[in-house]
């Protein structure tokens, strides 16, 4: 409510404030204080509000105010003040009285409009009673006890657009029915009815005689006669607008520092700043961050003259829908470098601007849709404060008003700004994050089958999942690798620990399964050799490389599941080291977790592995699996097992249905650990696709050999292949015959691929070399290895078996 001036003398023929309100309680402290109050001393509301009025005072007060306080009687008096700066100012003040329902006594200063002269009369005082509540520079008003109006101040008169006649006997419903007015005319009825004194803050609204929205505390007192009946009411209203912003600027403040920053996701965050600033003081915000921020990348410079790509990452309106946008969410934004957008992210300074201004007019009228949406919505303030975290600016907010006539003022921008400085550190934050969860997650799926595997006699599906943040990115992984003689190896794997360190260790153990399994290594032989190179591995890093304390346990320890299915044979050799054991799902659907030998987990050292062979027929399903599947916190890993043996033994179409059903049934949510499943349903290889030959030792059996080999090809339909198979054969046989033992054996195999093996009873490793001019040998590998795709030689119990592939015709 405007007031108008009032001369109040003080010290130097100064005059206070017109508008200088103080309410000071009971007990002394300071429960309101006005805009001209803090205009007279230089204090701001939050810096008083709650603290005791004697640290404002210069002097004592005088003896005769001290009496008046001490009955609760009105006074005035001149009083010394203590200015924020330190200098003194004397004003003569007047002090009303208001009981609260407890009977104690708190004050209403305001600035004296006359003064007692020397030696009154008895009637004097009562006079000046009247003219002080008709001149007090307050709204004030007095209802009867059916809360029915009976007069009013000037003040009052004005701030409600009415004179007193035309307001005399409504209630304040009556006179102005519009809310709040409607709950402040029910407490006055019941002040009325209990006697009791209420006070009542309410939010900025716009009065009948007003011409902006004003806060206001209002004190509602009954009016009591000697003998204490209530024979109406006073109402005492109090502009604490300034003082109503200043609290909602530091809740905005408490509110954006708990909000916002919530997640580690760039587009939540945004979504977070959008919504504190339309809570708070704005009807429309849009969040527009630079098109290498929203993907997590690093800002660049922007080039002298360029126009600036944003995206939309977020807004919120008051309205539903955010009608006024006329950028999508997520849709892209081109400013040209005049542009206030532009300006700020280029400048990094914050502006306030309102439609009068030359360069927002521009940028409206040169977007149609920008400038209809201005006209269509009455947009008259607009704010544009940039996201800066760290010297670098990652975007800007726009703030806009068009509910009230209220501009963005200076307080607005540097709370605006204070909000966008905390909101960009945790854009940045999740930027950063986003950038290394992608990284890792990249790493760890770089070092995972590029693919969905395939293996001979096999039917297979896997599903993978990494949990958590980016930090929690572990060493999860699985492999299937092609053996000689069609077997497919299946690797099941988990490093101890998370993140990047974990993920390139899984890395370096799944090259050297790899590698290991190229050379044809048993089960149980690959995992001790596996275990020696993680004990190697640990050694060489050191804990000053982990970055972790000292220990002398291997601190890049893994488990790991190693299995050889041979679809000859029709068995699966198996051995694992720490790692849970897999299911098999039998073609009668019974599932039983298979009982294998623990082992220890790879770097332990100083333990031996041990390999079970199992047979599997036709339609067999084996179910490998990391632990984080099955074991989670709160639950015993013998109930995830038998979720998982549940989940397995239900019919589904394909192993992809039965992949999410195992999920939908066993995965925890949310995942604690990285969760790796790998199902595998035998075909099996029929025995039409494999044939073997016994040979004697006796070079005549060379030809015999390549007779019977260009026989079975023709059988097959691989007339083709008969050439460099018959070389093949010839080469091989001769070696073996030459060179090792009995039993020699050749055996052919159509798979994927024709494979060609010959075995016999020594176990010396063929060994490839460069024949001279005039040797007479020496060249029967070379060129092998020169018609076959691929070529090898394993151990074997009897003693070893050199074979070769070629790929099968289209």
């Amino acid at each position: 409510m405007d007031n108008q001036p009032d001369t109040n003398t003080s010290e130097g023929g100064a005059t206070a404030p017109e508008d200088v309100a103080v309410v000071i309680d009971a007990r002394g402290a300071v429960l309101v204080w006005s805009a001209g109050a803090g205009r007279l001393l230089g204090y701001e509301p939050e810096e008083v509000v709650g603290r005791q009025v004697s640290r404002l005072l210069s002097a004592k007060l005088p003896v005769a105010m001290r009496r008046h306080l001490a009955v609760g009687e009105p006074w005035t008096s001149d009083v010394g003040l203590r200015k924020r700066d330190g200098g003194r100012v004397k004003a003569q003040l007047r002090g009303t009285p208001l009981a609260d329902a407890r009977g104690r006594t708190a004050w209403v200063v305001t600035p004296a409009a006359v003064t007692y002269p020397a030696g009154p009369t008895e009637e004097e005082p009562t006079e000046l009673w009247g003219l002080t509540l008709a001149q007090l520079p307050l709204p004030v008003a007095v209802y009867d006890r059916e809360a029915r109006f009976v007069t009013c101040n000037q003040v009052m008169s004005r701030a409600m657009g009415l004179t007193p006649d035309e307001m005399r006997g409504k209630t304040l419903w009556e006179i102005y029915p519009a809310p709040p007015l409607d709950e402040i005319d029910r407490l006055q009825r019941e002040v009325v009815r209990t006697g009791e004194m209420i006070v009542r803050e309410e939010q900025p609204f716009r009065a009948s005689g007003e011409i902006r929205d004003h806060a206001w505390s209002v004190f509602l007192s009954p009016l009591k006669n000697r003998a204490g009946e209530t024979l109406g009411m006073s109402a005492l209203v109090i502009d604490i607008t300034e003082q109503y912003w200043a609290r909602r600027r530091l809740a905005v403040l408490n509110d954006a520092s708990t909000r916002i920053g919530s997640t580690l996701d760039v587009t939540r965050t945004a979504e977070e700043l959008a919504e504190v600033a339309v809570d708070g003081f704005a009807d429309f915000a849009t969040v527009d961050l630079l098109e290498a921020v929203a993907q997590g990348h690093e800002p660049q410079p922007t080039p002298p003259g360029t126009q600036i790509v944003f995206r939309r990452t977020a807004q919120r309106s008051v309205l539903p829908g955010c009608p006024e946008s006329v950028v999508p969410e997520g849709g892209i934004d081109i400013c040209p470098p005049s542009s206030p957008p532009a300006r700020a992210l280029i400048t990094g300074r914050g502006a306030v601007y309102r439609m009068g201004d030359p360069l927002l007019g521009d940028w409206s009228t040169a977007h149609p849709a920008r400038a209809e949406s201005v006209r269509r919505f009455g947009i008259h303030a607009v704010m544009m404060v940039p996201l800066r975290a760290r010297g670098v600016t990652l975007g800007v907010m726009h703030l806009l008003r068009h509910r009230t006539a209220d501009t963005f003022g200076e307080d607005d921008l540097l709370l605006a700004e204070e909000i966008a400085a905390r909101a960009a550190v945790s854009i940045d934050n999740a930027r950063r994050y986003t950038r290394e969860r992608h990284t890792a997650i990249t790493l760890q799926r770089s070092l995972l089958p590029p693919g969905p595997p395939r293996a001979q006699a096999l039917d297979l599906a896997h599903r993978y999942f990494p949990a958590g943040s980016g930090d929690e990115i572990g060493g999860d992984w699985f492999d299937v690798i092609a053996l000689s003689g069609g077997r497919v190896a299946l690797v099941v794997g988990d490093v101890v620990g998370q993140g990047v360190h974990a993920s390139a260790a899984m890395g370096r153990l799944r090259t050297a399964v790899r590698t290991l399994a190229d050379a044809d290594f048993g089960p149980d032989e690959l995992l001790t050799r596996l275990d020696d190179l993680v004990i190697r591995l640990d050694r060489e890093e050191g804990p000053d490389t982990r970055g972790q304390g000292e220990g002398t346990s291997a601190e890049v320890g893994a488990t790991c599941l190693y299995a050889v299915y041979d679809p000859v044979a029709g068995r699966c050799d198996m051995a694992r080291a720490g790692h849970p054991p897999p299911v098999l799902v039998n073609p009668d659907g019974t599932a039983q977790v298979l009982d294998l030998p623990a082992g220890p987990p790879l770097g332990l050292g100083g333990m031996p592995f041990e390999a079970a062979r199992i047979d599997v027929g036709e339609g067999t399903l084996l179910a490998f699996y990391t632990d984080g599947l099955v074991e989670t916190p709160g639950r015993d890993i013998d109930v995830g097992l038998e979720l998982l043996s549940e989940a397995l033994r239900r019919p589904a179409a394909g192993l992809e249905e039965t992949c999410e059903e195992v999920l939908r049934k066993v995965r925890a949510e949310p995942a604690a650990d990285d969760i790796v499943l790998l199902l595998a349903r035998i075909r099996g290889l029929g025995t039409d696709r494999v044939r073997v030959w016994r040979l004697p030792v006796d070079p005549a059996a060379v030809a015999g050999a390549r007779r019977m080999a260009s026989e079975q090809l023709a059988a097959w339909g691989l007339a083709e292949l008969e050439f460099p198979t018959e070389l093949i054969v010839s080469e091989l046989v001769t070696n073996a015959i030459r060179y090792g033992h009995a039993p020699i054996e050749l055996r052919l195999i159509r798979a994927d691929v024709l494979v060609c093996e010959v075995s016999d009873g020594s176990s010396t490793a063929p060994l490839l070399r460069r024949a001279r001019v005039f040797d007479e040998g020496g060249r029967g590998l070379l060129l092998v290895a020169q018609v076959a795709e691929r070529w090898g030689s394993r151990h074997t119990a009897e003693g070893k078996t050199i074979w070769a592939e070629q790929p099968l015709p289209d």
